[in-house]
């Protein structure tokens, strides 16, 4: 069964329809307006179903926004890469577009609320900084911000999916490299290090990694739907809904924690924080649970989920679980690549059936999960929206130009991601200018040294330096963490402008510089890497670089070499040579050939 559709899930019609009833409960509350984030009670990036109320209300589908609905005005604010998407996915007659970084809720919300209103939100939704920004705002308005005890737009969607219930199993040690009652003694350590009593958790990434579990309640991440509850002495507490849970799974977790349901959440925190310091992450815990610790006496400690950091540094199980994912993620990429020069260029082929094609690929390593995320294919313009996914509706030939595909997939060993940009006949000067310098980004992040205590911020200017020189940019991070068979966006790690965490040995990370014309055409290349430490003759301090794990050709052919100095290209045939080298022995003698000639040196 395939792991992605391409049937519009975005209905814009819908909207005026839809927000009329909002607005007709609102007034049954009493309300002026409302909050309606893009996400749930876990602050997840792929919500199920009967979570995506946003799309539902606005037909905006993309991963991360937020519309604020008042009585004669609505917004929504999305950040760089929905800017075009969102105006075609909403009604814009009635709900205007705004930047969420330029422009963010907050600084609207000033600006239109009037003294006495009452602007709604669920508490289980927004997180506990989003609200203080939120009634900041109302404040400087006077007006006043107010919990709903039920979320109104669940009152008027008639048609809500039922809640997910994937079976909860475990993840092999062998694959983890640390079983849970090692993870939670390091996590109890961390803990009683920093004079906190316990830490309570909605990130359901965080109870997977720290319990060794896995689900399937989300799409493209393995995720069962849970929270967690760790005291830095005493037993932990895994709080899931039990019909997720098979006897054997529970015996086995058992033997390490607390199995409560999720309704039971607020009575075990009533027995266990009384007067104790609990850490909550005010940037992932929703309202109602630090509500919750205050009830029960527990005196909130605001700082960083401690599992984050434990999560993001790989132990060598993972490290050489995420290479063997990518040697075989690579055998697939080249398989579709090879594929792809055979059949494209007759005209037949289109953006669905491209995608289609990569993901048979993947599909006859015969251990596919799923897909990391629904593959961006685009063609021409299409490729100018960063986050573009296609449907039946938005569906384009692959004919000359650049055609973009980035892509990932899930293996119980590793989760990959990756980007290419690739040559469909002929290509304009512009273009191979525009893709030189996005693969000199690239070159500058892989052969990036540097000290012991850098944050992504500090390497992420090297991505764009040959873009800024002529005037060009990209409006996203250069890199995002990457989890182990988990989330293929993973934090605290990232390379952008607002990546403070230094990274550590283990951290995997993307690295993949763009660039876009709107309306025209769009280009990216994207490998994944792991941070190492480094051996520098003479050094005066420890010193960190990158491994590239990813293994596939890039395409060579819109490259203007003259751009490229000595050793960018000494970076490109070196890794295409290891490219060759472990991937021609696993491939047929066909697409063996074709690989020989796409990994040929050049200069």
């Amino acid at each position: 069964m395939p792991f992605q559709s391409f049937y519009e899930v975005s209905q814009p019609s819908l909207g005026p329809a839809r927000i009329k009833a909002l607005r007709d409960k609102l007034g049954e509350l009493g309300l002026d307006g409302f909050v309606v984030p893009r996400s749930d009670e876990h602050q997840n990036e792929y919500c199920p179903p009967s979570e995506e109320r946003l799309s539902w209300l606005t037909g905006f589908a993309g991963s991360a926004g937020i519309a604020i609905i008042l009585k004669d005005q609505a917004s929504i604010f999305v950040d760089g890469r929905y800017t075009v998407q969102v105006r075609e996915q909403v009604d814009t007659s009635l709900i205007t577009p705004r930047h969420l970084i330029d422009e963010p809720p907050e600084k609207w919300l000033g600006e239109v609320l009037k003294p006495g209103q009452k602007l709604g939100y669920d508490p289980h939704l927004q997180s506990m900084n989003e609200v203080e920004r939120l009634r900041a705002a109302c404040e400087k308005a006077g007006a006043n911000l107010v919990q709903v005890k039920e979320n109104p737009i669940d009152a008027i969607w008639k048609d809500r999916p039922a809640p997910p219930l994937a079976p909860i199993v475990l993840h092999d040690v062998a694959l983890a490299g640390e079983d849970s009652g090692s993870k939670i003694g390091r996590l109890q350590a961390k803990l009683r290090e920093q004079k906190v009593d316990a830490v309570f958790t909605n990130d359901a990434h965080a109870a997977a990694w720290l319990f060794n579990i896995r689900g399937g309640d989300v799409s493209h991440t393995p995720l069962p739907l849970s929270y967690a509850l760790v005291p830095a002495e005493g037993q932990p507490t895994l709080f899931a809904d039990g019909r997720k849970l098979s006897n054997a799974v529970r015996d086995d977790l058992s033997h390490h924690m607390a199995i409560a349901e999720p309704r039971q959440i607020e009575a075990v925190l009533a027995e266990t924080v009384k007067g104790k310091t609990v850490r909550l992450d005010p940037n992932m815990v929703v309202e109602h649970f630090a509500t919750l610790v205050e009830r029960a006496g527990g005196k909130i400690q605001k700082g960083g989920d401690p599992v984050a950091l434990l999560r993001a540094v790989k132990n060598e199980a993972e490290r050489a679980g995420t290479r063997a994912a990518h040697i075989r993620d690579g055998v697939a990429f080249v398989n579709f690549l090879a594929w792809f020069d055979r059949t494209v260029p007759d005209g037949q082929e289109t953006e669905i059936s491209v995608a289609e094609a990569l993901e048979r690929c993947r599909s006859e390593t015969g251990v596919l999960k799923d897909l990391s995320f629904p593959s961006i294919s685009a063609a021409g313009p299409n490729a100018a929206i960063p986050h573009y996914r296609v449907s039946h509706a938005s569906n384009l030939p692959v004919s000359s130009g650049l055609y973009l595909i980035d892509s990932g997939a899930q293996y119980v060993d590793g989760t990959t991601d990756i980007t290419r940009t690739i040559a469909v006949g002929d290509v304009t000067p512009l273009m191979k200018d525009r893709y030189t310098r996005v693969l000199k980004g690239h070159i500058a992040i892989a052969t990036a040294r540097f000290p012991k205590g850098a944050a992504g911020s500090q390497l992420d200017s090297f991505a764009r330096a040959a873009l800024w020189k002529i005037g060009a940019d990209f409006d996203h991070g250069t890199g995002h963490g990457v989890g182990s068979y988990l989330s293929v966006h993973e934090g605290p790690q990232r390379i952008s402008k607002l990546g403070t965490t230094p990274l550590e040995p283990g951290m995997i990370l993307s690295n993949e510089p763009g660039y876009y014309r709107a309306g025209e055409f769009g280009i990216r290349t994207e490998n994944l890497v792991l941070v190492e430490e480094i051996e520098i003759e003479g050094a005066e301090r420890t010193m960190y670089g990158f491994e590239t794990v990813t293994i596939a050709p890039i395409d060579m052919r819109p490259i203007e070499v003259s751009l490229l100095t000595k050793s960018e290209i000494d970076w490109l045939n070196a890794y295409h040579a290891r490219v060759y080298e472990t991937i021609a022995p696993l491939v047929d003698d066909a697409e063996r050939a074709w690989l020989e000639r796409a990994t040929a040196k050049i200069g």
